[in-house]
């Protein structure tokens, strides 16, 4: 399948290792990984901060860009979820959603001898409703220990600029989540969305917890 990858402004800026993941789970599978240049953002940001004609137009501008793919794949469930409530996500997929649901593949071939735990991030949760996906996945990785993470459904306290117009809110919501991570004593903590694992991997990096924050797509491209 010729596949084009939507890096999202977010990965593409902070987190570039993410997308370079992605690619190589998807080459790995025998697929071809295309990635269009005018590619910009897709509007969530505009949308969840009160710009929703600016978040409209962006959205409208994505779905002419991809039009014609066979495929788009995104390691962003939250801009795959913005896209699809918007009308601009017909064959859009977050990573984990195109694996199972449409290549019908759990084992990517990946090798990851870490004891991990995932996060389920909000927009996977509940706008993608991805439901099991990521941890099916997970499960099929060699070496790989899964541990359950105790209240996952509650949210980290990211949620974009919520973050930081409610910073006491959302650092109560953290620590909260903190927690129940250290309480897995995993060594990673996974989740399929960049902007909440920047949220947590900053706050166990200050702590000096030991613990990694991974993306989903890192942990399938991994082969040692």
């Amino acid at each position: 399948m010729r596949v084009a990858l939507f890096i999202t402004c977010f990965n593409d800026t902070l987190f570039p290792a993410t997308g370079r993941a992605v690619v190589a789970v998807l080459e790995r599978l025998g697929h071809e990984v295309v990635f269009p240049e005018e590619q910009t953002c897709c509007g969530q940001m505009h949308g969840n901060s009160g710009y929703a004609p600016e978040g409209e137009a962006l959205a409208q501008r994505f779905a002419r860009i991809f039009d014609g793919y066979e495929a788009v794949v995104s390691p962003s469930a939250s801009c795959v979820g913005y896209l699809r409530e918007h009308g601009a996500g017909d064959r859009v997929f977050e990573l984990s959603e195109f694996l199972v649901d449409e290549l019908g593949v759990e084992d990517v071939g990946a090798v990851f001898p870490h004891r991990v735990t995932y996060h389920p991030t909000c927009h996977s949760l509940r706008a993608l409703r991805v439901g099991d996906r990521p941890l099916r996945l997970l499960r099929a990785v060699r070496g790989l220990e899964l541990v359950e993470l105790g209240e996952a459904a509650e949210c980290c306290g990211f949620g974009g600029t919520f973050a930081v117009k409610n910073a006491d809110v959302s650092m109560a919501m953290l620590s909260d989540k903190l927690r129940h991570v250290l309480d897995t004593r995993a060594e990673v903590c996974v989740a399929a969305d960049n902007s909440c694992l920047m949220h947590l991997g900053g706050a166990l990096r200050r702590q000096r917890a030991g613990v990694r924050a991974m993306h989903l797509a890192e942990v399938l491209a991994a082969t040692a």
